[in-house]
């Protein structure tokens, strides 16, 4: 536990405080999103690449996770951190490409498949999976690697669409983060994997400690965007992590029902973006629009529609992804019968929230400003 928050503390720590040196460098680089459409919600130009003060972040987490004592035997007997550092490198290359340059959406995908692919050569990857009435089903190594680097791919895209307004995908992988970190705890806790550190909870410290560190500049206004580089990088890692656990946990049994899934926890506290990325496939698909074409009907956007501030719909946004954390976790903790009312009891406090702001919208103004869709988010 206490090498897992010192290497958490580490990339929050040198995140927060690389962010601005890569704000002045993005500047010099030209990498900023200037306002110059009526698509964007920022008033203000902004600096983008935030993702790489995450990298320095994750290397740095790396690098105090190699040097203290708690992780030996995870460096020693595996590449599963090797796997990580790969992926990270290369997820990051590509969202550069595409932060600088612009990428082809089929460049961007053949981009994120490279990195997958790169995390599961080395060691992270899917070696059973577990339906409910099938028990454990042994994966061959060929349908291992597809089923992972699909499952890395749809993480990494998912947290990429969400990056829509400032400090939401932050904040929700954050959640997301917590939430994963609580359900491996508690099979520690049982004694269904090794108590030691090991590939996921090194995973999931350092997407949690990049995403908090992050969010000290990214909150609304923000001062610099993530960018690809950033969203990319922590929808591989928060991924990475439930695949690594996968790799390790017993059997799970009918009385954890969702959270003896760990591969779903994070994708279950990611259902908004998921469902936003099927919404918009959807319904781009139905007019005959390329699924990488941009809109301004995004869930977030429709919230801002309906009279939310920036803030507030961020706020609503994380609140749900909270509940949903607590439904994926908390049947590990409580049972259903003690469990179930409190979720009643915040799925109507969230009903409330999300209309709430409908009642009092902002002048048209703001309205018109606050809409409007940022930028890269497809």
């Amino acid at each position: 536990m206490l090498a897992n928050l010192a290497v958490a503390l580490t990339a929050a720590v040198v995140t927060a405080a690389s962010t601005p040196l890569v704000a002045r460098l993005a500047r010099r680089l030209g990498a900023i999103d200037v306002p110059a459409d009526p698509r964007k919600v920022h008033r203000d130009p902004v600096p983008t690449l935030g993702g790489l003060a995450m990298l320095i972040g994750v290397l740095a987490g790396l690098g105090v996770a190699w040097w203290m004592g708690g992780f030996v035997s995870l460096f020693a007997s595996t590449s599963e951190p090797l796997a990580l550092l790969v992926g990270v490198v290369v997820i990051v290359l590509v969202g550069l490409a595409d932060d600088l340059v612009g990428l082809p959406p089929t460049v961007k995908l053949a981009g994120q498949i490279v990195a997958a692919l790169g995390v599961a050569v080395f060691g992270i990857q899917l070696v059973y999976f577990w339906l409910p009435g099938l028990d454990i089903i042994s994966l061959s190594p060929d349908l291992g690697l597809v089923l992972t680097i699909l499952a890395l791919v749809a993480m990494i895209n998912a947290v990429n669409l969400i990056d829509g307004l400032d400090g939401l995908a932050a904040g929700v992988v954050a959640i997301a983060g917590l939430a994963f970190f609580a359900f491996v705890h508690r099979d520690q806790a049982v004694g269904l994997v090794d108590a030691e550190p090991n590939a996921a909870t090194l995973a999931v410290a350092l997407v949690l400690g990049a995403a908090v560190g992050f969010l000290v500049h990214n909150w609304h206004p923000a001062r610099i965007f993530m960018g690809d580089t950033g969203a990319m990088l922590l929808g591989l890692l928060l991924g990475a992590a439930g695949i690594a656990h996968v790799g390790r946990s017993a059997a799970p049994t009918d009385a954890d029902f969702f959270g003896t899934v760990p591969l779903l926890v994070p994708a279950l506290v990611l259902a908004i973006p998921f469902l936003d990325t099927a919404l918009a496939i959807t319904r781009r698909t139905v007019r005959g629009q390329p699924v990488s074409v941009a809109d301004k009907e995004h869930l977030h956007h429709l919230l801002l529609a309906f009279g939310h501030s920036h803030r507030r719909a961020v706020l609503v946004l994380w609140y749900w992804s909270a509940l949903l954390a607590a439904t994926s976790v908390g049947p590990a903790y409580l049972p259903w019968s003690r469990l179930l009312p409190w979720l009643l009891v915040g799925v109507v406090l969230g009903v409330v929230a999300t209309v709430l702001g409908t009642r009092t919208p902002p002048p048209a103004a703001a309205v018109e400003a606050e809409r409007t869709p940022r930028r890269h988010t497809g």
